[in-house]
């Protein structure tokens, strides 16, 4: 532990000593007297941290020169009330009333629900709440985002809609209980609940919304907002020297900028914008690719960076502090990608460790903020903006991802289709998967992420990162093994080809765990567009192998089989998985289901949020190799009852397939090739 620790460490058990709370609890200290004379240090160090040369504190200055600390505390938060720092956070005190909001109220007895489960945070012997209790499950992931105070965000909101004291003697309460509790800070990189940096990051900000909302409020006492000046400082070193990278890096940066624009008047806070400013557009280089897409390539922290990298330049302008031109284009950029991975009901790709949340206003308050109408148009399905002059169907090169469309309408095909490379962080191994809905419905789903920690993860994560959560295939009972975290280069243009009639992709992924020998997958993926999709799996091998395909349905999707077709039979929104051809020689394909396995593998889950999650029905197509084969799927939807539809296999070689697919009096004769796009051909 660094010298400086170590004395911070001895001053507050010599200013906060068991005595002194022996004569006063730590809920009685409420005024400046009461924290200067029990904590007398700690305000010391706090008002050292302040640049007492700033216009409009001479009083501070003149009173702690003069060796009044109480008179000097008293005056810098004169100087707060008085003063236009941060205005933007500054409210109007409400009416006091005795409305109330139940959510908020439920708060009140320090219930929280982290990530859908509900846990009360003890209480300690010595008053204090259990900053550290890990919720009903005994997952340190809740532990975590408790200690965030999006709850005490909630209550803040309650506070300004009702007026309700009861609110505001709450956020009172808590901000002293926790940060009393929290001393001493370690001064270290830390894992712990309290000082782990996305909940130090995520502090800053809503201690910002409630100290300077609630500065004139006769509810914060003038001791807890003391401590709250006292403790950002530490909250601002912690983001400054401990910050992580990725997504991580733009929550935390984005906090140390926060640090020093609400609160310019410590002595670092010029430094801290400085460094944010430029780690954060160096981080923007190497986080964001090309085309749009954050490098962990999950929509779930794709949103999350660029919130955060959008408040960064929020910060900066109030601040006057010009970014760089690529900044702003970069974060149009990442819109531009959630506009055009969009599903027709509003809702992001599920992918990766993300959660299937709908981005229609997140993208319609873009629209109308960066002036770009076919982003209202992609959201809403045509009933606002202006089309798009491409499309529907789009491809991002760096990212590897094929979104395919029939058109923008609310019951239009919609399928994404994964080339590209594992992924910066939050990866699962599901390299070739494909998604699809279709008229209103999820069809084909990827599991979800389940959960990270805890007993939901210690049950599921295995099953959510593997590829046997996704719609691939498994060699010899194995998956994927990871694969490269960042792209050096854009995906093959010769994998990819989109025209008004139809899309193409294709990849190859040969790295399996524990296969013996070698062995590789190929999928290419056409959709023919507004009609169907065509599959073609070439598997080359240097020995007998079991094959299992596995398609994953929604939960809400009632399957049945019909030989070796499988099919859903919703009233509206129905999807049918056609084997094609007699592709596995005089070998038998077996067909079965698996729902809500559990033993001897995870298996048939389905997670569309975190620590959200219900059985759903798993086709496994499985057969047996002795050599290279090839395997095609039809997979045809409809809007209601199937079709008769009927597919053959017309030839096969080295270069790809001949398929033909005949329905409602239409037939099509299309060769797919396994690697080369420019060998597509479709003809009807």
């Amino acid at each position: 532990m660094r010298p400086l620790n170590l004395l911070l460490l001895f001053l507050f058990f010599v200013s906060v000593s068991p005595h002194a709370f022996a004569q006063k609890k730590w809920q009685e200290l409420t005024t400046v007297e009461d924290i200067c004379t029990y904590m007398p240090e700690t305000m010391k160090t706090m008002l050292d941290q302040f640049n007492l040369e700033t216009p409009g504190m001479e009083k501070v200055k003149q009173a702690y020169t003069n060796g009044d600390l109480v008179q000097a505390c008293k005056e810098l938060l004169v100087y707060y009330r008085n003063g236009n720092t941060a205005s933007y956070l500054r409210k109007t005190q409400p009416t006091a009333s005795i409305k109330t909001v139940a959510e908020a109220d439920t708060v009140l007895n320090y219930v929280f629900y982290v990530q859908n489960v509900r846990g009360q945070v003890p209480l300690l012997t010595d008053g204090h709440r259990d900053w550290h209790y890990q919720g009903p499950n005994n997952d340190k992931e809740w532990a975590w985002l408790s200690n965030r105070h999006s709850q005490l965000g909630e209550v803040y909101n309650a506070y300004m809609e009702t007026g309700n004291p009861k609110y505001a003697q709450y956020m009172d309460e808590f901000l002293r209980d926790f940060i009393i509790k929290s001393m001493p800070y370690p001064g270290a990189k830390s894992s712990t609940p309290v000082w782990r940096g996305l909940e130090v990051a995520a502090r800053v900000k809503t201690w910002s919304r409630i100290f300077y909302g609630m500065i004139n409020s006769p509810y914060l006492s003038p001791a807890t907002q003391l401590l709250v000046l006292s403790s950002m400082p530490d909250h601002a070193h912690y983001n400054r020297y401990f910050h992580a990278g990725n997504n991580w890096l733009t929550m935390e940066i984005s906090a140390l900028a926060t640090a020093a624009t609400n609160f310019p008047e410590y002595k670092q806070a010029d430094e801290w914008l400085t460094y944010a400013i430029g780690t954060m557009t160096e981080s923007m280089k190497g986080q964001v690719y090309p085309d749009g897409i954050q490098t962990e390539l999950t929509s779930h922290y794709h949103n999350v960076s660029l919130a955060n990298f959008e408040l960064f330049k929020e910060i900066c302008d109030r601040a006057n502090r010009p970014l760089p031109d690529f900044f702003n284009q970069t974060i149009v950029g990442m819109y531009d990608y959630i506009a055009r991975a969009v599903r027709p009901d509003g809702h992001r790709i599920l992918n990766n460790d993300g959660d299937r949340g709908s981005d229609r206003e997140l993208l319609l308050k873009a629209a109308q903020k960066y002036s770009k109408p076919e982003w209202a148009y992609l959201a809403s399905n045509g009933k606002k903006g202006t089309k798009p002059a491409q499309g529907p169907s789009y491809f991002f090169p760096w990212g590897g991802q094929l979104v395919s469309r029939s058109g923008y309408d609310a019951q239009a095909h919609w399928s994404y289709f994964d080339i590209g490379p594992w992924g910066s962080g939050h990866q699962h191994n599901d390299k070739l998967h494909i998604s699809i809905s279709a008229y209103g419905r999820d069809l084909l789903v990827d599991a979800g992420r389940f959960a990270y920690t805890g007993e939901v993860a210690r049950k599921f994560r295995p099953y959510a990162t593997g590829s046997a959560g996704h719609n691939l295939i498994l060699i010899d009972g194995n998956g994927q093994n990871p694969g490269p975290k960042l792209a050096d280069a854009p995906v093959d243009s010769s994998y990819i080809r989109i025209t008004p009639e139809f899309d193409y992709a294709t990849n190859r992924f040969s790295d399996f765990k524990n296969v013996e020998g070698t062995a590789s997958h190929t999928r290419a993926l056409l959709y023919i567009r507004g009609e169907f999709w065509v599959v073609v799996d070439r598997i080359q091998t240097d020995k007998p192998r079991k094959i299992e395909t596995l398609w994953h349905w929604h939960p809400d999707c009632p399957v049945t089989q019909a030989g070796t077709t499988v099919k859903t039979t919703n009233p509206k929104g129905n999807l049918a998985v056609v084997p094609v051809g007699n592709l596995v020689g005089n070998q038998k394909m077996e067909v079965r289901f698996v729902k809500g396995q559990e033993q001897p593998d995870i298996q048939g889950w389905y997670s569309p949020e975190y620590n959200v999650y219900s059985p759903n029905t798993t086709a496994i197509y499985s057969t047996n190799i002795t050599q290279d084969q090839t395997f095609v799927w039809l997979l045809f939807p409809s809007e209601g009852q199937m079709p008769l539809v009927k597919a053959r296999l017309l030839a096969e070689n080295e270069e790809g397939v001949e398929v033909e697919v005949s329905t409602n009096g239409k037939t099509w004769k299309m060769m797919v090739p396994y690697r080369d796009s420019r060998g597509v051909v479709v003809r009807k």
